[in-house]
């Protein structure tokens, strides 16, 4: 066996630290989470429980933990399911040149480049500026969308790119319309970078805090929420939100990544069909 350079070792330990400096304060909040009912913010540990889970789910003297959480759900598949459409039908449009088409692409990805809190500022400047409500099913949606946009773009404009049309030209000698050779030939080939592109778009709204700082309006989205309690809240509560959120967080990536699993298995199992039926 041939022996391992020393940079190997050296590169692995920088990894290593890598991965400890990414992880390290997720899995610090979650062991802090079950300290016992004594227990405070650092270490160490006074006794091991569940007790700071169990006192999210009583009321809580300060904040609305699951109000904001429901608006960030809601707020997260509404942000998912217009990033899925729109990153489509901006992909199919994008396929053939038009004019303008230059500087619409570069001015949409430009929104990833500009300071996130600016981007928050400004949209709560022009729903002022219009006399309409600062709130986060409108202008917190649109600011969000300014951030998962773009990913959903860039996914979609590498997919079309390595499409192969002869799919669809094949459909339309069958006599397929165009809507039915997008929807049961283009959207089955294109399914699992749908489902990343659902993944982006939920994940990031969920979690956004900066691009919703200024156009939530008087209700918090749950990373707001859990801001202004690391600023009133003096117990491991905050702790067991943050384990709860990251796993919930974990479930849905996990949920999704199934959905891909099944999905390519179902495909893997068709061909085999189709090729015995050949």
């Amino acid at each position: 066996m041939e022996k391992r350079p020393r940079s190997f070792y050296v590169l692995s330990v920088v990894f290593a630290l890598f991965v400890l400096f990414l992880y390290g304060p997720t899995i610090t909040i979650g062991i802090l989470s079950f300290q016992g009912p004594e227990g405070g913010l650092t270490f160490p540990m006074r006794g091991v429980s569940l007790n700071w889970f169990h006192e999210l789910f009583q009321q809580q003297a300060v904040g609305d933990i699951w109000g904001a959480f429901r608006r960030s759900f809601a707020l997260g598949l509404m942000v998912m399911v217009t990033t899925v459409v729109v990153s489509v039908m901006a992909g199919l449009a994008f396929r053939k040149r038009f004019p303008g088409s230059g500087l619409l692409f570069y001015a949409t990805i430009a929104s990833l480049v500009i300071p996130s809190i600016l981007i928050s500022l400004g949209v709560g400047l022009i729903f002022n500026q219009l006399g309409l409500k600062v709130h986060w099913a409108t202008s917190g949606f649109g600011a969000q969308l300014t951030w998962t946009l773009p990913f959903g773009l860039l996914i979609m404009f590498a997919v079309f790119n390595r499409f192969d049309r002869s799919y669809e030209e094949a459909a339309r000698d069958q006599g397929a319309s165009a809507w039915q050779t997008i929807r049961f030939v283009v959207l089955p080939i294109i399914a699992p970078s749908l489902i990343g592109v659902a993944l982006f778009g939920f994940t990031l709204s969920y979690d956004e805090f900066a691009r919703t700082l200024l156009t939530a309006g008087s209700y918090n989205t749950l990373p707001l929420e859990i801001f202004g309690m690391t600023t009133n809240v003096t117990t491991p509560v905050v702790y067991a939100l943050g384990t709860l959120t990251t796993a919930f967080s974990l479930l849905i990536i996990g949920a999704f990544l199934l959905l891909a699993w099944v999905m390519a298995r179902r495909r893997a199992r068709l061909g085999s069909d189709a090729g015995k039926g050949v």
